[in-house]
């Protein structure tokens, strides 16, 4: 009642009704109900009942202190659950009838029952701290030290510590273990919306060079010093300035990154795709150069996990060095680096969020959030409607018997042959290869995904892709069937485009014992004619059968197949022939297409 007055009442009744400060009025900006208890008026289960309601703050107003701890604390633990409890503050009223503070008599028993956040004592009478203690009580809530910081210790307890190591690095731009002037500057703007004045910041750097050892080096500041300014914060009761920065980096109350903040809201329709924007492109670019400290295009296993230690667990397994291409040490190449972030954006969009949230992206990139680092594409009938797309991710799944090639033919998408292929052990084989081809000039990402030869229990999402690859060992006269069995049954009414592979072509083919051939077969179905294909190779196995595959995903319904492949072929000749070639109109283009179709109907095709 002093409160909301501002004056002791005359009268003062045993209960006082429920209050609700404003928000405008706190300096917290957050409205503050108060729930007032009479032990003259009010029963046993009413208290219990208020005491289960609190999920704010109470405020335990004492005059004796023997009942606090004998009555009041084990009553109020008794009657709440242990791992929800809110903050406690004990305030010790009517400090205008002793001439002594009772303090000191209070910081063991604050030390004993860690929910106390802190102890205030006040006057009603002469309204000594009484604004204070309402502040006190948003503080406690709004920004609680319990999480931050053990008393015992004196120091931050191992999550807050974890939390802020995570932030120095994110903020730490060219990752050489310092915070210069500019990262300072632009951690300074990113949390308070203003830059540190020069004096100021040098300010800051003499406190920590009198206080910590180490804690400034080459002019900026260590994670040691970062860590001792936080701790220097909150024993200066200045919590709210660390709670600031935890909660700009995502952090909630627990100091757990928050669920909103790593998995923001993005709608994706039906029949659409999820791929990385220019912009996400280039942060990665920037965390790329950030761990590649000797520069040489790869991240060696070191770099990686000094990439990853900002995250709670690492990401990526040894099969990721088998689903992307990487350098002669097994290393992921740049282009590797950003085909798996391709990978995980296109399979499991909010897994990729999830990463972008922990690097930093919406804090460095300076976003909303990192649903802005994701192109949602448009429904894919749409673009079978119009004739063109304008993604850049396809999916291509792999159908083939048991030990018709399949892995082979994903390797040779990396780059890798056969001799390197017996090299991977099976427990870190991956199932997915995705690099890059150009289509007409065009970079497409090929995303290729192996599908176990199960026959009979192909889900939808098995046979959803956007090209098909039937893929048969030209050896094994019993390896054919599987693939026409496939396409009959799955895919002989889609609209998905199919290319049938004659794998392992470096062996003696042999006669399929399933009827028709294989070349009869794709005469029947309007298919193009077989691929041959081996990765058996000296050198790299060729990338054709690739460039054919997203030419196909890209244009599934502006030609036949069969022509795409011609004017596939037709366009890698250009680039190696005479310039005569290098200047081929559209007019001759189409004239291509045109001599092809008549050529696929008088002559049978080789």
């Amino acid at each position: 009642m002093s409160l909301v007055s501002e004056e002791f009442p005359d009268v003062v009744p045993y209960k006082a009704e429920e209050i609700t400060i404003p928000a405008d009025v706190t300096p917290e900006r957050v409205p503050t109900h108060i729930v007032d208890y009479s032990e003259a008026e009010q029963t046993d289960e009413q208290l219990y009942q208020e005491i289960s309601k609190v999920t704010w703050c109470k405020l335990m107003v004492f005059f004796s202190l023997l009942q606090v701890t004998s009555h009041w604390i084990p009553l109020i633990n008794d009657r709440t659950d242990k791992d929800s409890r809110v903050p406690l503050i004990l305030v010790g009223n009517k400090s205008d009838l002793v001439e002594h503070s009772s303090m000191e008599t209070i910081l063991p028993i604050m030390n004993k029952y860690t929910e106390i956040e802190t102890c205030v004592e006040c006057s009603a009478k002469n309204l000594k701290n009484i604004s204070e203690l309402f502040y006190y009580a948003q503080k406690a809530v709004l920004h609680p030290t319990g999480p931050l910081y053990c008393p015992d210790q004196k120091e931050m307890k191992a999550a807050c510590v974890r939390a802020l190591t995570r932030i120095f690095k994110v903020s730490d731009l060219d990752n050489d273990g310092i915070l210069n002037d500019n990262e300072l500057n632009f951690f300074q703007r990113t949390c308070f919306n203003t830059p540190l004045p020069p004096q100021a910041l040098e300010d800051v750097k003499n406190v920590v060079r009198k206080n910590t050892t180490d804690g400034v080096c080459v002019d900026g500041l260590t994670l040691k010093g970062f860590l001792f300014l936080h701790t220097l914060f909150i024993q200066r009761g200045r919590h709210e300035t660390t709670w600031a920065v935890l909660r700009r980096f995502g952090y909630d109350d627990d100091l757990e990154l928050h669920q909103d903040y790593l998995f923001p809201l993005l709608k994706i329709p039906p029949d659409c795709s999820t791929e990385l924007n220019h912009n996400a492109s280039l942060f990665l670019q920037g965390v790329f150069d950030k761990h590649d400290k000797d520069r040489d295009c790869a991240l060696s296993p070191e770099e990686l996990k000094d990439l990853f230690d900002v995250f709670p667990y690492m990401p990526w397994g040894p099969d990721v060095n088998n689903t992307v291409c990487t350098n002669e040490h097994g290393w992921i190449t740049y282009q590797g680096f950003l085909s798996q972030w391709t990978l995980t954006t296109y399979l499991d969009v909010q897994r990729c969020l999830e990463y972008l949230g922990y690097l930093g992206y919406s804090i460095i990139a300076e976003q909303e959030s990192q649903a802005s680092a994701i192109t949602v594409t448009r429904e894919k009938s749409l673009d079978l409607q119009k004739k063109q797309t304008q993604r850049s991710v396809f999916l291509c799944k792999v159908f083939g018997g048991p030990g018709s090639g399949k892995s082979g033919l994903l390797q040779s998408l990396l780059g890798h042959n056969l001799m390197h292929q017996k090299m991977i052990r099976e427990e870190h084989k991956s199932y997915y290869a995705i690099s890059t081809a150009h289509v007409y000039g065009q970079e497409k990402y090929l995303l290729l995904h192996e599908v176990f030869p199960d026959f009979d229990y192909l889900s939808e999402s098995d046979l959803s892709c956007d090209v098909v690859c039937l893929i048969y060992d030209v050896s094994n006269p019993c390896s054919f069937e599987y693939c026409a069995q496939i396409f009959k049954q799955y895919f002989v009414d889609s609209r998905v485009p199919c290319m049938l592979v004659a794998a392992k072509a470096d062996l003696p083919e042999v006669r399929q014992q399933f009827s028709p051939s294989p070349l009869d077969f794709c005469r029947t179905y309007r298919l193009p004619p077989p691929q041959s294909f081996t990765c058996n190779t000296a050198s790299t196995p060729s990338k054709d059968i690739f460039i054919k595959l997203a030419t196909m995903a890209t244009y599934p319904s502006h030609l036949n197949s069969c022509e795409l492949i011609w004017l596939q072929h037709m366009s890698q000749v250009d680039l190696k022939s005479s310039s005569v070639w290098l200047r081929v109109s559209l007019g001759a283009a189409v004239f291509a297409v045109l001599g092809f179709t008549m050529y696929r109907l008088l002559l049978k095709p080789r």
